[in-house]
């Protein structure tokens, strides 16, 4: 069932707050931010985006970018072997999509 803030990832993946995070990060590659703003922008709470950003952190798939006064700003690692595989597994799956979507377009 496709709720309407699901993506692609959400879908296959489920919706749980480390896959959602993922997601906001995949959709936003080149874009640093701090903890609040990733839980305002995945309306998640700061106790869960903590949690998860610092297990991300530890698997070198986010790295801390700069600091902001006291906060301190994440982005996706994009040289991380495991960043690369999950941009991988994204396109591919969007590719997979736009395909079936062809294919019912044409079946209309």
């Amino acid at each position: 069932m496709e709720s309407e803030n699901s993506t692609i990832l959400t879908e296959i993946f489920g919706n749980s707050p480390l896959v959602r995070i993922l997601d906001f990060f995949l959709d936003n590659k080149l874009l640093d931010f701090s903890k609040n703003e990733i839980a305002r922008e995945t309306g998640m709470s700061k106790v869960t985006v903590h949690k998860y950003i610092d297990a991300l952190l530890r698997l070198g798939i986010l790295k801390e970018n700069r600091k902001i006064g006291r906060a301190s700003m994440y982005k996706l690692n994009l040289e991380s072997p495991l960043v690369k595989k999950l941009m991988e597994i994204e396109d591919i799956l969007i590719k997979k999509g736009y395909e079936e979507s062809l294919l019912k377009v044409s079946t209309l």
